[in-house]
């Protein structure tokens, strides 16, 4: 029996043994009636359930009980001195350990805590760790790793599984101890700020609010406003993209190409023109700052020279070729040639001129009057190479610096390379394999050779990332022009990419970036050849180019 009430708020009662209702209370009221529970469809019924029923509700059980074992897994914890620990994972895969009475997280081992310090690594060290957060070292100069900190000779780890050494680009931006991605964690500033511009003085505007801001705030989330349009923190791509078209525009004279048919960008020694460049240059540095700090990209690049720069990285003779062609080969030819049986008459001095003015610059203390020998030449030779790469642009180089540290400083980007700070900066073009076949051309080699076979075999296996790093190597950019690699340029004009069967089958491949030349040898094996082409374009600063 059961009791119900109408819609008019009346009692009544139903039988359900005799199917029947009534006005009438039964008395007593039938207690104790048996009923049951669908735990799948989570219902009730007086109906007696049928076997079907009764195996479905086991194998839900079963179910449930494999379900509760995996959740126990998933939340595994451990207890570490008197502190419940749990470790979790992040969405990069990166595990984490969660401090349940403090409330706090953490990225190291609670194990392994009090084995790491904050002082910097040697030169050409890195710190990462493994899925299980274990930190590890690895040693670019020997291409090792190891559980040993370099710094104090302790193991994270006794016995680890040995790590098999990997130059990984996305590594270094995703999990380094000293990646772009661990900065972020580690300098992000909570809350966001609003940037208001207008889309007709979008320069001044930005100029305006970030020299305006504390260099801190520009770590936190960007809210960037347009007036009459809605603000969203992904308009912070757009502001990006459109900001740097503005500051960088070589009309403005505070940077310029690189050279005649080179649109790479470096700092334009004649910006002093604007009085006020110095500021606008300090801005400059806070802004590519930002890019880099909030992974976002610019409109166009600089030279391979400036980003070494960047990376406080020391430039030399090498460098020129991307910028200047034929004053490189003029200093290859003193490099190469007997200067004194030549009859060149040569001093340690240089002149330059300046919107039409026409100034000397010595290279050393009285340079003018000292005289190139062959016994002092390669002084002269490195002494010139470092003036034609920072001639006149020293203040402006210290300004940008100046804001740049402000908001990213520059040792937390110590373990890349110019070229992997070109991708980080400029982005990643999808790189198109057919079009870039299509405009290949070939010397002392055929469409039909193997080694081509093999060459368009190993970059199809590659991806994307890979093929962006083969380019640069042969190219010196990662970056295609509009209309791909048909409008390839090199020093001398347009330029297609081509390939030249050059040396001997033991001789590593060599790339020629004015001219996007690669010197592939005339290999024996597919395997042979991609070891010698990974080992090329794996190296950090530039192997086997000139």
């Amino acid at each position: 029996m059961e009791q119900r009430v109408d819609q008019n708020g009346r009692v009544y009662y139903v039988d359900h043994i005799e199917k029947r209702t009534t006005w009438e209370r039964p008395d007593p009221l039938p207690t104790g009636r048996v009923y049951y529970v669908d735990h799948i469809t989570r219902t009730t019924t007086w109906q007696r359930p049928t076997v079907e029923s009764v195996r479905n509700y086991e194998e839900w059980q079963h179910q449930r009980s494999q379900l509760q074992g995996a959740m126990q897994q998933f939340n595994q914890r451990f207890i570490y001195g008197v502190t419940i620990l749990q470790t979790r994972t992040d969405s990069n895969g990166r595990v984490y350990f969660v401090h349940h009475t403090t409330r706090s997280t953490q990225w190291e081992d609670p194990r392994t805590q009090g084995l790491l310090n904050d002082k910097p690594l040697p030169e050409g060290w890195e710190m990462r760790f493994t899925v299980e957060g274990i930190p590890y070292f690895v040693d670019h100069n020997r291409r090792t790793t190891t559980y040993i900190d370099p710094r104090t000779g302790k193991s994270s780890l006794e016995n680890g599984p040995q790590i098999t050494y990997v130059r990984d680009f996305k590594a270094k931006v995703q999990y380094s101890g000293s990646g772009v991605r661990y900065v972020l964690n580690q300098l992000s500033m909570p809350q966001h700020i609003k940037i208001t511009v207008t889309r007709k003085t979008l320069f001044e505007d930005s100029f305006q609010q970030i020299m305006s801001f504390h260099p801190q705030d520009l770590r936190r989330r960007l809210w960037i406003i347009f007036p009459g349009e809605e603000g969203l923190d992904y308009g912070a791509w757009e502001w990006f993209f459109l900001l740097s078209h503005e500051v960088l525009n070589p009309m403005y004279c505070l940077f310029e190409y690189a050279g005649k048919d080179n649109y790479c960008l470096q700092i334009n020694p004649a910006s002093y023109i604007n009085p006020d460049h110095l500021k606008y240059f300090k801005f400059i540095g806070r802004f590519i700052a930002m890019a880099l700090f909030h992974g976002k990209f610019i409109d166009t690049g600089f030279s391979l020279p400036f980003y070494k720069r960047i990376l406080n990285k020391p430039v030399g003779l090498n460098d020129l070729e991307s910028i200047d062609l034929e004053f490189y080969n003029s200093l290859i030819w003193i490099k190469d040639n007997n200067i004194e049986e030549c009859g060149l008459e040569m001093f340690f001095s240089v002149d330059k001129e300046i919107l039409g003015e026409i100034t000397t610059h010595e290279l050393k203390p009285d340079g003018g009057n000292v005289q190139v020998t062959e016994e002092n030449k390669e002084e002269y030779i490195r002494l010139v190479a470092e003036w034609r790469l920072s001639r006149g642009v020293e203040e402006q180089t210290q300004a940008f610096f100046e804001g740049f540290n402000e908001v990213l400083p520059q040792q937390y980007l110590q373990y890349f390379d110019a070229k992997e700070l070109e991708v980080m900066l400029c982005g990643m073009q999808e790189i198109d394999l057919m079009d870039w076949q299509r405009h290949t051309i070939y010397r002392h080699y055929t469409r039909n050779s193997k080694q081509i076979v093999w060459f368009w075999q190993f970059a199809k296996e590659m991806d994307n990332e890979k093929r962006m790093r083969l380019l640069q190597f042969v190219t010196g950019t990662c970056r295609l022009p509009v209309g791909g690699f048909a409008d390839l340029m090199g020093s001398n004009g347009p330029q297609k990419f081509c390939i030249e069967k050059v040396g001997k089958e033991n001789w590593l491949p060599r790339s020629h970036t004015c001219f996007n030349r690669l010197d592939l040898p005339p290999y024996k094996s597919y395997e042979q050849l991609k070891e010698k082409l990974m080992f090329a374009i794996e190296e950090t600063e530039g192997f086997g180019q000139e």
